[in-house]
């Protein structure tokens, strides 16, 4: 028989194990933790008896409560459909701009929306719409291609530079690559366009603006000022899609980037689109 070990101080059985002098007490456990422990244990055994627990080959044991968390599931959401149907069927037999007129379907609209907003245009936008380098922010009153509710329905059903046939569509030339500008003259007209919001370096020169006039105000406005049934953004203000620096536009001009937006028609729905646009357009700088 193993002899026991009593450590002097404590008056406490040791483990017999020792290392460098130092001995190990068996301290034993409470017997409140011991009997928990206990309990989670039958707790555990009569779960996997009551609910699905076990993993089959195809499916799982379901236990004998019968409880499926799926069936729940269903159950919800078929009750939350039905809770606003009668909103959803409205909002997709009036008229977009008509929906604001409603405050308590522009409400419903826009709470649609925004939970759309962040599983579909988040990603490029931002979760808070304040866009990105060549992502347009959705927060203020700059909008490239108009910011009417009717005009954001429309960017959004059809998108920008998209394979829908109704899509926004323009192009801003490569002035270099195809030789439409000297170097000289790319130079003179990315002097012109900064000076239109002051951007350190620009300079108005005579130059730069017939330059401008004759190839770029067709889209942009004499003064900069953009315009949107042309999708010409705005040149005179501090909002810049891509780099607000006079090396910026000169990138633009010599290798313009154009972005992609797509059509979200066929994957959304009308329904869906309309509550994006009513979401969107109350972000503070819808027109």
């Amino acid at each position: 028989m193993t002899e026991k070990h009593i450590d002097d101080l404590t008056g406490t059985q040791t483990t017999g194990h020792e290392w460098d002098g130092i001995k190990e007490l068996n301290t034993p456990l409470p017997r409140w933790w011991l009997w928990t422990f206990y309990g989670t244990i039958v707790f555990a055994a009569g779960y996997t008896i009551a609910y699905p627990a076990w993993p089959l080959i195809s499916s799982a044991t379901t236990g004998v409560l019968g409880y499926s968390s799926r069936a729940t599931l269903d159950v919800d959401l078929a009750a939350a459909k039905a809770a606003q149907g009668d909103l959803v069927a409205k909002v997709a037999e009036t008229p977009v701009a008509d929906i604001l007129a409603d405050e308590n379907l522009a409400r419903f609209a826009r709470a649609g929306g925004k939970s759309l907003f962040k599983v579909y245009c988040s990603q490029c936008h931002g979760t808070g719409a304040t866009g990105s380098v060549g992502y347009p922010n959705l927060n203020d009153d700059e909008w490239i291609w108009g910011g009417t509710i009717e005009q954001v329905h429309q960017t959004i059903a059809h998108g920008v530079r998209s394979a829908d046939p109704d899509t926004r569509y323009n192009i801003m030339p490569n002035f270099a690559g195809d030789e439409i500008l000297t170097p000289e003259q790319i130079d003179s007209v990315a002097l012109q366009v900064a000076s239109f919001s002051n951007i350190e370096g620009g300079v108005a020169t005579p130059e730069g603006q017939l330059v401008y006039s004759e190839n770029c105000a067709a889209c942009h406005g004499e003064t900069g000022q953009g315009l949107v049934d042309l999708g010409g953004p705005s040149l005179n203000d501090q909002v810049w899609l891509y780099q607000g620096t006079l090396e910026g536009i000169k990138a633009q001009l010599a290798a313009p980037r154009h972005g992609v937006m797509p059509s979200w028609t066929d994957r959304l729905g009308d329904t869906a689109i309309k509550q994006l646009a009513v979401y969107v357009h109350g972000l503070g700088g819808g027109q």
